[in-house]
């Protein structure tokens, strides 16, 4: 960690700190319903932040990964059925058949990322907001560029995937307007083949560095010898030569909030995105110092301490990027 920087004392990313009142109760069985194989960064960071609360006995934890959009909504009734009192999971590509199933089961939270709002007492849903830390990390790379060009991977234009590739253009842009930001989707949430194929082309295309929002993009910019920046969770360990910041973010804060509500009887038809912005510690930037400059960390940084100190707001487009 010497080289290292995690900007942010008291960081909650994975932070096991609990609520007194929920620890003290029985653990409630939650259900987690992978849409991609648990390895994927998304799905890694909620399956971490479950497997810590099940370890600490806050919860007993079981889970389906890999499960297929026409699957999905059987999934969810299928754990209901079986008793689960929350399930945490994702809807974006069924909301509709989501929210049916809530509907058919009004004792049994559920809590999915998605892109659209709660509904009832108990659909509840989360954000993946680690767009201030694509933004950081956006600066660093406009900075960096020597083609003046960079590029984003992403899995399909939904808007949480278009407001952290926005993001990271936006950051690229605040400090090198010329700067020209290519964006590519391959149009399914885990394929890293294809990722790389994409990375691939933007490299051919001039980019210098890539945002991978997807994983397989840092392969292509290993692969070419070229600096990329991830997503969700640190790969600069598994890519130290290429990866130099990531936009992390938690799930952690999300969860205790989601099982505090359910412990306590309280619905949870409600937005808990906010538990994971990075004015409440639940995402943040971690990056590799002395790549980027002196002067572009350090105004990366006055800037990271806006946005805690709610001075500054990145962006929130949630428009395709064109």
């Amino acid at each position: 960690m010497s080289r290292r920087g995690v900007l942010a004392s008291g960081l909650a990313l994975g932070a096991s700190a609990w609520i007194p009142s929920a620890r003290a109760a029985a653990p409630i069985k939650v259900a987690g319903i992978h849409g991609s194989p648990v390895e994927n960064a998304w799905n890694s960071v909620l399956h971490k932040a479950l497997q810590e609360a099940a370890a600490e006995g806050a919860i007993e934890y079981v889970f389906s990964e890999g499960v297929s959009g026409p699957d999905y909504s059987r999934a969810m009734s299928e754990y209901a059925e079986q008793g689960a009192k929350l399930i945490i999971g994702e809807t974006f590509p069924v909301e509709k058949q989501a929210r049916q199933v809530a509907a058919d089961y009004p004792e049994t939270a559920f809590v999915m990322g998605s892109s659209g709002k709660e509904a009832g007492d108990n659909f509840g849903v989360f954000g993946t907001w680690n767009f201030d830390g694509a933004y950081l990390a956006g600066m660093l790379a406009g900075k960096m560029t020597k083609t003046n060009v960079v590029g984003s991977v992403g899995a399909m234009p939904i808007p949480e995937v278009n407001m952290l590739i926005n993001a990271f253009g936006e950051g690229v842009k605040a400090v090198n307007p010329e700067a020209k930001h290519l964006v590519t989707f391959i149009g399914t949430f885990f394929d890293p083949p294809k990722a790389r194929e994409a990375g691939l082309a933007q490299i051919e295309a001039g980019a210098d560095i890539l945002f991978g929002e997807r994983i397989g993009t840092a392969d292509a910019a290993k692969e070419r010898g070229i600096k990329a920046v991830g997503s969700l969770i640190d790969y600069t360990p598994r890519y130290p030569d290429t990866v130099f910041a990531n936009a992390l973010w938690g799930f952690r804060p999300v969860l205790n909030a989601a099982i505090a509500d359910v412990s306590a009887g309280k619905p949870v038809g409600r937005d808990y995105t906010a538990y994971g912005l990075m004015k409440e510690g639940g995402s943040d930037i971690v990056f590799v110092k002395g790549v980027a400059s002196a002067e572009a960390e350090a105004a990366m940084e006055a800037k990271r301490a806006e946005i805690k100190a709610g001075t500054f707001e990145v962006p929130r487009i949630m428009d395709e990027p064109k």
